[in-house]
C-alpha cells in the first residue's frame, strides 16, 4: 500500500467528522443561504478546524460562490477543496537538509511521540540515502534514552548517548563532533520534553542550540516540533508555549489517524503559521511522511 492510500485510511476518522457530514448537508440544502453557510461552520468548529480559522473560510467560501455565480448546494464542496488547499500550502514544507552535516531538533512533550517520530525521521532520511546519526538529548529519563537505542538498531542508524541525569548540551556536543568525523549528512537530536519546568527546560533548549551553532556555524539547523492531532486544541497551546522560547521551523504532527478531528491540520497552519513538515498515520516504521498540502486535501475528500 502506498503512502497515499495510507493517508486515505489514516484520515477516515476525519473524513467522517468532516466530509461525510458536509455531503449531508449539501444533499438535504435545495440552495445556497445564510443558514447552509451556518450548518457548515458548525461541522468545520467541531472536527477542530478552531473559530477564527473557520470564520475565515467560510468567508472566502462566501466570497467565491458570490464572484463565480455558483447556486448548486453540491459544487460548494469543490470551492471548500479548494480553499482548504490555498490555506494549507507552504513553500517551506521541505526538511532543510542543505549542508553536511545539516541538524534537526526536536522537541514536544512527552506522550506526544517524540521519540517515535525522531526513529521515523531516521528511517525516512536513510531510505533517501543519508547518513544519520541520532543524539539522546532527553537525559532526564533513561527510559527516552533506551527507546531512543531501541530505534537506532531498528532503523540501522549510530547514536550517541551519556547515562541518565547527563548534561543535555554535553550529549549533543559529543554528537556533533561524532557528525563531524563520520561525515554524516544529518544529526537528529533529542530534547526533553517537559513543558512543567518550563524556564529549565527552554533554559537547556537555549543551550543546547548555543553548543551547536557554536560547533556548527554553516550548519543548515531547524527545530521541530511535534504535536499529538489527538490533543486537539491542546496541541495549539502547546505551540504557542514553545514557540515562546524556541524559534520552531516546522510541525510533526501525530496519531493523525487517531483522531477525528484532524481538522487541527488546518487549525495549525492557519493560526501558528507555522509550516507542517511532516505527519503520522499509523504504527509503522514507514507511517511518517512528508506533508504535501494538495495530497491531504485530496485524500481528505477522496
Amino acid at each position: 500500500m502506498g503512502f497515499f492510500d495510507r493517508l486515505k485510511e489514516g484520515l477516515l476518522k476525519t473524513k467522517k467528522g468532516i466530509v461525510e457530514k458536509i455531503d449531508q448537508v449539501l444533499v438535504s440544502f435545495g440552495k445556497i443561504d445564510e443558514e447552509l453557510f451556518e450548518e457548515l461552520e458548525e461541522i468545520l468548529i467541531s472536527a477542530d478546524v478552531g473559530i477564527d480559522t473557520t470564520l475565515k473560510i467560510i468567508e472566502d467560501l462566501k466570497k467565491k460562490v458570490k464572484e463565480r455565480k455558483v447556486v448548486d448546494p453540491m459544487k460548494v464542496k469543490d470551492l471548500l477543496k479548494e480553499e482548504l488547499a490555498e490555506l494549507l500550502r507552504d513553500d517551506h514544507s521541505e526538511l532543510a537538509l542543505n549542508t553536511t552535516p545539516s541538524v534537526i531538533l526536536v522537541i514536544g512533550v512527552n506522550g506526544v511521540g517524540k521519540t517515535t517520530s525522531i526513529g521515523k525521521i531516521a528511517n525516512l532520511l536513510k531510505n533517501r540515502g543519508k547518513k544519520v546519526v541520532l543524539a539522546a538529548g532527553d537525559t532526564f529519563r533513561a527510559a527516552a534514552i533506551d527507546q531512543l537505542e531501541i530505534w537506532s538498531n531498528r532503523v540501522g542508524v549510530d547514536l550517541i548517548k551519556h547515562t541518565e541525569g547527563a548534561d543535555p548540551a554535553a550529549v549533543v556536543y559529543d554528537a556533533v563532533q561524532a557528525a563531524k568525523s563520520r561525515r554524516v549528512d544529518v544529526l537528529i537530536c533529542d530534547t526533553a520534553g517537559r513543558l512543567h519546568t518550563k524556564k529549565n527546560l527552554m533554559e537547556e533548549l537555549k543551550k543546547v542550540s548555543r553548543v551547536i551553532t557554536r560547533e556548527l556555524p554553516d550548519a543548515s539547523i531547524q527545530t521541530l516540533l511535534v504535536l499529538d492531532a489527538t490533543t486537539g486544541q491542546n496541541a495549539i497551546s502547546q505551540a504557542k508555549i514553545f514557540s515562546e522560547s524556541a524559534e520552531i521551523n516546522g510541525i510533526v504532527l501525530t496519531k493523525l489517524d487517531g483522531t477525528a478531528k484532524g481538522g487541527i491540520v488546518i487549525a495549525i497552519k492557519s493560526e501558528l503559521n507555522i509550516p507542517i513538515k511532516l505527519i503520522g498515520v499509523g504504527e509503522q516504521i514507514d507511517d511518517l511522511q512528508q506533508f504535501d498540502a494538495k495530497e491531504f486535501v485530496e485524500a481528505l475528500f477522496s
